[in-house]
């Protein structure tokens, strides 16, 4: 057993050190050099498939005493490449995602931005939009960052690559794991079922489901077509689509959620949280709750009110507001 082990790590650090040799160069614009890093957005079991996430955080920074200037699309497939290589060496391919949306680009809307001496800027990507990874193994994973964009499909144009993380995709669990009971529904026929809680048992089940990644049950209770079409801009188009086309965008929706963007604050991860207020008619409630947020050097906290709506005896979060309330 130790024999196996030992010849394993040999042929994976074989496979990393040809992977440092062909990966091509950092090369930058002129003008200060950034850095760039890719962290595991949240430590879980990752797992095969499309439909499965892997978020990453991308932070670029500024090391240099001067100004440091890049653009970055609004569509982050012309500003980033994943790239990863399993134990034998081979590259996994581009996703369709990541086909489509590069051939269907006829134009690349990009901002500015400026960082000054010893800021950073990050963003969270799911891996899985740029890469195909439809099999289990262990896979070392990178990012090249282009800051004057990428239009070419190789790596010709100037860019920074990133650190490396040992990507680990297990294997899909058996039915019957994953048919597990989750609290806060029941299960029928392996589907988990809603059940009619009060507002406030709603949201302390849905955050304590985000708390937990358990994200079928974190759904459970959301409105998400009433969410997303709370987004004047969204709503239009939600609008003008076809039936497919509305079933697209929410399922677009969810996965945007799970990658926990920043601008979607009810998908980050609370430290802890705390139901301040609750009040509702028959038909519509109103939660409020005290919610803390744990970084490296502080804690943040938010208050949070949480709009509900029920329909069928059903309790469920159709939009919400947060207020910050500043640091601890």
């Amino acid at each position: 057993m130790k024999k196996s082990s030992a010849l394993f790590a040999c042929l994976f650090l074989a496979a990393a050190f040809c992977f440092a040799q062909t990966v091509p160069e950092n090369e930058a614009a002129d003008g200060p050099q950034a850095e760039v890093s890719i962290a595991f957005t949240e430590r879980s079991i990752y797992y095969p498939g499309p439909d499965r996430p892997v978020p990453v955080t991308f932070t670029v920074t500024n090391p240099g005493p001067g100004p440091l200037r890049f653009k970055l699309a609004d569509d982050r497939f012309f500003s980033l490449a994943f790239r990863a290589r399993n134990t034998a060496n081979r590259t996994l391919p581009e996703s369709e995602e990541w086909i489509r949306r590069r051939s269907g680009a006829s134009q690349i809307y990009f901002r500015e931005i400026t960082l000054e001496a010893g800021e950073s800027y990050s963003f969270t990507e799911n891996v899985k939009d740029y890469l195909s990874i439809p099999e289990p193994g262990l896979y070392l994973l990178e990012c090249a960052f282009f800051p004057e964009l990428r239009r070419l499909p190789d790596y010709s144009e100037p860019n920074l690559t990133s650190n490396r993380l040992t990507l680990e995709i297990k294997p899909e669990p058996a039915p019957a794991a994953a048919a597990g009971y989750l609290g806060g529904g029941t299960q029928t026929e392996g589907i988990l079922q809603p059940q009619p809680l009060s507002p406030d048992q709603v949201v302390a089940t849905v955050l304590a489901a985000r708390q937990k990644s358990q994200w079928e049950r974190f759904f459970l209770y959301l409105d998400l077509e009433a969410m997303l079409n709370d987004d004047p801009v969204r709503r239009r188009r939600f609008q003008a689509e076809s039936e497919s086309g509305r079933r697209e965008m929410i399922e677009n929706y969810k996965t945007e959620l799970m990658q926990s963007r920043a601008e979607n604050e009810i998908s980050l991860v609370p430290a802890d949280f705390q139901i301040e207020r609750t009040s509702y008619t028959e038909s519509e409630g109103t939660v409020t709750v005290i919610e803390w947020f744990d970084y490296i050097s502080f804690r943040e906290r938010k208050r949070f009110t949480y709009n509900l709506a029920r329909r069928d005896n059903i309790w469920r979060i159709n939009g919400y507001t947060v207020d910050n309330l500043g640091t601890e």
